[in-house]
C-alpha cells in the first residue's frame, strides 16, 4: 500500500483505534439449537396500548416499559465471567455445515500455560509445519515493516480503552524513560495476524502480540512533544490485566501511517469456503474420527481431599451438595482412526442448565492436564467454586422428585486440526441436603458420551505448509444428538440430502424460524474494513474542517449518508455535535460522577439491560457498564428537570462504544438539549405525541394504504414507533444500522428519525397490508429488527430514508395541524369532562405540590435542626474561647508584672556592670604602670650587666696585657689566660711564682665572685620578671572571664526576658 500524506490527517482531536467490536469468531450451531421463548408466548398475546388521543404520560410510561425492559433481555443479562460473552471460533456438539458464508473467526491462545504459548507462537513465527494452526500468523509479505523506532517501555492501565488514560501513560513514559530500545514494528494486514517486535539488526522476534488482544490505539497530539509517539493497549493473562506500549517514531509522520496499518488489520479477514453441505454420514468412515469424553465430579470430603460424588441409579444425575468446593475431571480418549494428538487445553467451561449458549458459559481454573498412565486417555482438571453467583443455581438444594441440568464444556487444540474442539456435555444433577450421605462406595460416578468429530483435509491452495497435512472441521456431532436426529429427522429428507431443515439459514432469511425470540440489543458486528480511496476523502475533508471548524464542509452530508467509517466515528460525532472544545463539559462531568443521584436505583435497574448481547457490557461489574452507569448518573445530575429517562442508557452505550466517557457525555449532552431530544420528555410527552401526528401523516402521503390499513385495524403511531423516537432506534436494531442512524441524526437532525421511520414501514408494508393488529405488533417487535441484521439490508434501508425527502416546511404544517387539533378537541370535549380532566390535573399537581411541600417542609426542619445544632457548637466554642481569652489576659497581666521587675534588676545590674567595669579598667591601669615599671627595671638590670660586663672585659684585657708585658707572668701564662706547666722550674723563682700565683688565684677568686653575684642578681631579675609577667596574666585572664561570663549571661538573661514579655504583649 502506498504512503497517503492525507492518511495521516485522518484523525486529528482523537487519533486512537479501537477493536472493541474487532472480535470474530466462527460460530457453529448446533443441530436444533432453538432456544424457546422465555415467555411462552405472553408475549404474543400483548395486544400493545390502545390510547384515545395519542395517550397520556403513564399509559405511555408503561408502554415504555413494555417495550424496553423485555422479559428476555432480563433472563439473558449474566453476572461476570472470563469469558465476556464472547462466542468462541470452534465447533460444538451436533454440527451440521451451513450453507451461508461462515464469520471470520480469530486465533484463541491459551492464556494459562505461557511457555507452551510463548513456545507456539514462535514456531508459527518460524513457518514450522508441524505447528501451524488456524491462529497461525500470516506471511511477512502481508505485513507492514516500519523501522526506525524507540520502545519507551509499557505500564499497566485500568480503563484500556480510554484516549485520556492512554495519553497520559504516552507522556509519561516519554518523559521517563532511561533505556530506550530500538525496535523494528511489524504490523499485519488482516485481524488473524500478530504485531511483532523485532530486533532492527538481527530482525529476531522481542515480542509479539496477537491482533485479537489489542484493545485500542492511540498517538500524541499534534503541537505536543508526544506527537512523534503511539502506543497500544493489550489484554494480558486472559484479559484480567492491560498493558499500554508506548513507542516514538523518529519520523513524525510517520504515526499516522503506522495508525493507519494498525486501522487495516482491525478490519475483519475475508470469509472462509463454506462448510460442506452434506449432512455427516451416520458410520464412521476414513474422515470421521470418535472421541469417548467421561465427566467426572469430585467434592471436598472434608478431609483435605476430593472425593468421587454418586450419581442416582434412577435419574442418572449427579448428587451434589451446596457450599462444597468441587473439581471438574474430563477424561478424553480417541477410540477410532489415525492418531489425533492434543496439543492443549485451553478452556474448560461450565454452566447451569441446557442448550445453554456459549456467551452463557463460564470459564473454571483449569488447574491440570496430562496423559493416563496407560497414555491412552487425557485428563483435564478443573476447580470450580459453586459459591459465585452465576453457579448459584446449582448451588441450592434441589426439591427430592425434581433434577436440573448442568452444561460441561471443554476446548481442546488438536495438532493437524484447523480449528480448536468444543466437546459439550450436558448432564444430570440434583443438590442434597449436606446431611445426606453421597459417597457410596460401587455406585457409578460418571458420564460418558461419544463424539464423531469429521475433517476435511485441505487442499494444497489452502493449506499453510505443503509437508504437512491439515484438516478442517465439518462437523461434530455426540451419540445422543446422532440418535436423537434418526428419531426425528424423516427418512425422505436423510434421502434426498437436503439439509434445510437441519440447518439453520443465514440471519438475514430466519425470521420465520424464531418469530418468537426478539432481537437482543446491542447485536450485530460493524466492519471496520473502509477502501482506501473512501478514508483518503475522509482524511482530506477532516483536514480541511480542522482548519475552520465552526463551519461544515459542503461535501459533509453526501458523505455521512454514506455511512461515516467505523474507525473515524468517536471523531466525526464529536465534530458533528460541535464538542470539539468541550474542556467544561469533561470538567463538569468528573464532579458530576461524584454527586449522588435520586435516580440511581433506575439506573442500575437499566444498566445490566442495556446491550446484553455486546460483550463490553454483558458482564455486571465490568468496564462497559461502570462507565455506562457513571454517563446516566451524571446526565441524572446535569439535567434536573428531566434527570435519568429509560432509553438514555442505549444512546449512551452507542456513543460510549466509540470514545471514552468524557467525550460520550459531551455528545449525549449535545444531543438531548440542542438536537431536541430532551422535548420529548416535557409536559406530559407532548411533543412526542405530536411526533405520532406528524409520522401518521407522512404515511397518509407516502404510504396511503398502510395509513388506511392501520386506521381499520386500530394501529396507532405510539404503540409501534414510541421506541423509535425515544431511543432513536437504538434499542432493538442491529448496531450497524443503529450507527448510520447516528450518522445521520446528527449531521442533518432530529427529523432524520422520520425517514428511517417511512423507510421501515415502507419496505415492510407487504407484509403489515396481511396482518391484523396483534400480528403487526408482534412484526414490529421481532421480525423488522432481524430483518436487517446483514448489512446489506441495512444499507438498502438506509439507502431508501435518504432518498426521501422530507421538508422542514412540512413538518411545521404537520405540527401547527397538530395544535390546531388539540385546541378543538379542547373545545368540543364537554365542559364536564373538560372540567374533570382539569380536575384530575390539577389534583395530580396539587398532589406533586403537596409531596414537595413536605420534602421541603422535612428539608427545612432538618435545616433547621442541623442550624441548632451548629449554633449550639458555636456557642460552646466561643464560650471555650471565652475562657481562654481570659486566661490569656491574666497571664499577660503577670508576664508585664515580670517584665516591670526584669526591667528594674536590669537596670541594678547595667549599675553594677558599670562599677565593675570602672574597677576593672582602674586594675587595668595599674597593672599596666607595674608592667612599664618592671620593662624599665629590666632594661635598667640588661644595660648594667652590659656595662659590667664591658669592664670585665676591659679588666681581663689589662690584666692580660700586664701579664703579657711581664717577663715572669708572660712564662707563667699562655696567650688565652691559661697557666703553663714549667718542666724544671728554679727555687727562687718558685717561691715568687707561688707568691704571684696566689695573687692572681685571689684576684680571679674575686672576679669569679663578682661574676657569680652579677649572674645571681640577673636572675633574681629575671624572676621577677616572670613573676610580674605572671600575675599580669592572671589579671588579663580575670577581666577578660568577667567580661565573657558573668557580664553576657547577666545581658543574655535580660534580652531573652524583654523578648518573651514583647512576643506575649503582642
Amino acid at each position: 500500500m502506498d504512503d497517503k500524506a492525507s492518511v495521516g490527517k485522518i484523525s486529528v482531536s482523537s487519533d486512537s483505534v479501537s477493536t472493541l467490536n474487532s472480535e470474530d469468531f466462527v460460530l457453529v450451531t448446533r443441530l436444533g439449537d432453538e432456544t424457546p421463548s422465555t415467555n411462552n408466548g405472553s408475549d404474543d398475546e400483548k395486544t400493545g396500548l390502545k390510547i384515545v388521543g395519542n395517550g397520556s404520560e403513564q399509559q405511555l410510561q408503561q408502554e415504555l416499559e413494555d417495550v424496553l425492559m423485555d422479559p428476555s433481555v432480563t433472563e439473558l443479562v449474566c453476572g461476570p465471567d472470563h469469558l465476556g460473552g464472547v462466542e468462541h471460533g470452534y465447533p460444538t456438539t451436533a454440527v451440521p455445515p451451513r450453507s451461508g458464508p461462515v464469520p471470520p473467526k480469530l486465533e484463541i491462545v491459551l492464556p494459562i500455560q505461557g511457555a507452551k504459548e510463548s513456545e507456539l507462537n514462535e514456531r508459527s513465527y518460524r513457518d514450522e509445519p508441524s505447528d501451524l494452526s488456524p491462529g497461525t500468523p500470516v506471511p511477512d509479505e502481508d505485513s507492514v515493516v516500519f523501522s526506525k523506532l524507540t520502545y519507551l517501555g509499557c505500564a499497566s492501565v485500568n480503563a484500556p480503552r480510554s484516549e485520556v488514560e492512554a495519553l497520559r501513560m504516552v507522556s509519561i513514559l516519554r518523559s521517563q524513560c532511561q533505556m530506550p530500545l530500538d525496535v523494528t514494528l511489524s504490523v499485519p494486514g488482516v485481524s488473524e495476524g500478530t504485531v511483532r517486535l523485532l530486533d532492527p539488526q538481527t530482525s529476531t522476534e522481542i515480542a509479539n502480540y496477537p491482533i485479537y488482544k489489542i484493545l485500542f490505539c492511540v498517538r500524541g497530539h499534534d503541537s505536543t512533544p508526544e506527537s512523534d509517539c503511539f502506543a497500544f493497549t493489550e489484554s494480558h493473562y486472559n484479559s484480567e490485566i492491560f498493558r499500554i506500549h508506548v513507542f516514538r517514531c523518529e519520523i513524525q509522520e510517520a504515526v499516522s501511517r503506522i495508525l493507519y496499518s494498525f486501522a487495516t488489520a482491525f478490519r475483519r479477514s475475508a470469509n472462509k469456503v463454506p462448510l460442506a453441505a452434506k449432512a455427516p454420514p451416520l458410520t464412521p468412515d476414513s474422515d470421521v474420527f470418535s472421541f469417548t469424553v467421561s465427566l467426572e465430579i469430585k467434592e471436598d470430603d472434608g478431609k483435605g481431599t476430593f472425593s468421587a460424588v454418586s450419581k442416582d441409579k434412577d435419574r442418572q444425575s449427579f448428587k451434589l451438595r451446596p457450599g462444597m468446593d468441587k473439581k471438574i475431571v474430563i477424561y478424553v480418549q480417541q477410540t477410532s482412526n489415525k492418531e489425533l494428538a492434543i496439543e492443549r487445553c485451553f478452556g474448560l467451561l461450565l454452566s447451569p442448565g441446557k442448550n445453554v449458549k456459549n456467551s452463557d458459559m463460564h470459564l473454571l481454573d483449569l488447574e491440570s492436564m496430562g496423559k493416563s498412565s496407560d497414555g491412552k486417555s487425557y485428563i483435564i482438571t478443573g476447580s470450580w467454586n459453586p459459591n459465585t453467583p452465576q453457579f448459584q443455581a446449582v448451588n441450592e438444594e434441589t426439591a427430592k422428585d425434581k433434577f436440573m441440568y448442568m452444561t460441561t464444556a471443554v476446548d481442546l487444540v488438536i495438532t493437524e486440526v484447523e480449528e480448536p474442539v468444543r466437546f459439550l456435555l450436558e448432564t444430570r444433577v440434583r443438590v442434597c441436603s449436606p446431611n445426606d450421605r453421597l459417597f457410596w462406595p460401587f455406585s457409578k460416578r460418571s458420564y460418558t458420551e461419544t463424539f464423531y468429530l469429521k475433517l476435511r483435509p485441505m487442499e494444497n491452495k489452502e493449506r499453510k505448509s505443503n509437508s504437512d497435512t491439515l484438516y478442517e472441521v465439518v462437523s461434530l456431532e455426540s451419540e445422543t444428538e446422532r440418535e436423537r436426529r434418526k428419531t426425528t429427522a424423516s427418512p425422505g429428507i436423510l434421502s434426498s440430502g437436503s439439509h434445510s431443515s437441519m440447518v439453520p439459514s443465514p440471519p438475514e432469511d430466519d425470521e420465520e424460524e424464531d418469530n418468537d425470540e426478539p432481537l437482543l440489543s446491542g447485536s450485530g458486528d460493524v466492519s471496520k474494513e473502509c477502501g482506501e480511496k473512501i478514508l483518503e476523502t475522509w482524511g482530506d475533508l477532516l483536514s480541511k474542517w480542522h482548519l475552520n471548524l465552526a463551519v461544515r464542509p459542503k461535501p459533509l452530508p453526501a458523505l455521512v449518508r454514506s455511512g461515516v467509517p467505523e474507525a473515524l466515528r468517536g471523531e466525526v460525532w464529536q465534530l458533528l455535535a460541535g464538542c470539539h472544545n468541550n474542556d467544561h463539559l469533561v470538567e463538569e462531568y468528573r464532579t458530576l460522577i461524584t454527586k449522588e443521584s435520586p435516580q440511581d436505583s433506575a439506573i442500575t435497574r437499566d444498566i445490566n439491560r442495556t446491550f446484553p448481547a455486546h460483550d463490553y457490557f454483558k458482564d455486571t461489574g465490568g468496564d462497559g457498564q461502570d462507565s455506562l452507569y457513571k454517563i446516566c448518573k451524571a446526565y441524572s445530575v446535569y439535567d434536573e428537570e428531566i434527570g435519568y429517562c429509560q432509553g438514555q442508557s442505549f444512546l449512551a452505550a452507542v456513543l460510549l462504544l466509540h470514545m471514552p466517557e468524557e467525550q460520550a457525555f459531551s455528545v449525549l449532552v449535545k444531543i438531548m438539549f440542542e438536537y431536541g431530544l430532551r422535548e420529548l420528555f416535557k409536559q406530559n410527552f407532548e411533543d412526542l405525541h405530536c411526533k405520532f401526528f406528524q409520522l401518521e401523516r407522512l404515511m397518509q402521503e407516502y404510504i396511503p394504504d398502510l395509513y388506511a390499513h392501520f386506521l381499520n385495524v386500530g394501529l396507532e403511531a405510539h404503540m409501534y414507533a414510541s421506541q423509535w423516537f425515544l431511543t432513536l432506534f437504538t434499542a432493538k436494531f442491529p448496531l450497524y444500522m443503529v450507527f448510520h442512524i447516528i450518522d445521520l441524526l446528527l449531521c442533518e437532525g432530529i427529523s432524520v428519525i422520520f425517514n428511517v421511520a417511512l423507510a421501515l414501514l415502507k419496505t415492510s408494508k407487504d407484509d403489515l397490508l396481511q396482518m391484523d393488529f396483534e400480528g403487526a405488533l408482534k412484526f414490529f417487535r421481532v421480525p423488522v429488527p432481524k430483518r436487517y441484521r446483514s448489512e446489506e439490508n441495512a444499507k438498502k434501508l438506509m439507502e431508501l430514508a435518504c432518498s426521501m425527502k422530507i421538508s422542514q416546511k412540512k413538518l411545521k404544517k404537520y405540527e401547527k395541524e397538530y395544535h390546531t387539533i388539540r385546541e378543538q378537541q379542547e373545545q368540543q370535549e364537554a365542559p364536564i369532562e373538560r372540567y374533570e380532566r382539569e380536575n384530575r390535573r390539577l389534583q395530580e399537581a396539587n398532589m406533586r405540590l403537596e409531596q414537595e411541600n413536605d420534602d421541603l417542609a422535612h428539608e427545612l426542619v432538618s435545616s433547621k435542626i442541623a442550624l441548632r445544632k451548629d449554633l449550639d457548637n458555636a456557642e460552646e466554642k466561643s464560650d471555650a474561647l471565652n475562657k481562654e481569652l481570659l486566661i490569656t489576659k491574666q497571664k499577660l497581666v503577670e508576664s508585664e508584672d515580670e517584665k516591670r521587675r526584669l526591667e528594674e534588676e536590669s537596670a541594678q545590674l547595667k549599675e553594677m556592670c558599670r562599677r565593675e567595669l570602672d574597677k576593672s579598667e582602674s586594675e587595668i591601669k595599674k597593672n599596666s604602670s607595674i608592667i612599664g615599671e618592671y620593662k624599665q627595671i629590666c632594661s635598667q638590670l640588661s644595660e648594667r650587666l652590659e656595662r659590667q660586663q664591658t669592664a670585665n672585659k676591659g679588666e681581663l684585657e689589662k690584666i692580660r696585657m700586664k701579664v703579657e708585658g711581664c717577663e715572669k707572668c708572660s712564662i707563667l701564662f699562655s696567650k688565652e689566660g691559661r697557666l703553663k706547666v714549667l718542666s724544671a722550674p728554679k727555687e727562687g723563682s718558685e717561691e715568687d711564682t707561688d707568691e704571684e700565683k696566689a695573687v692572681l688565684k685571689n684576684q680571679l677568686r674575686e672576679m669569679e665572685l663578682e661574676l657569680a653575684q652579677t649572674k645571681l642578681q640577673l636572675v633574681e631579675a629575671e624572676c621577677k620578671i616572670q613573676d610580674l609577667e605572671h600575675h599580669l596574666g592572671l589579671a588579663l585572664n580575670e577581666v577578660q572571664a568577667a567580661k565573657k561570663t558573668w557580664f553576657n549571661r547577666t545581658l543574655s538573661s535580660i534580652k531573652t526576658v524583654t523578648g518573651a514579655q514583647g512576643k506575649e504583649s503582642v
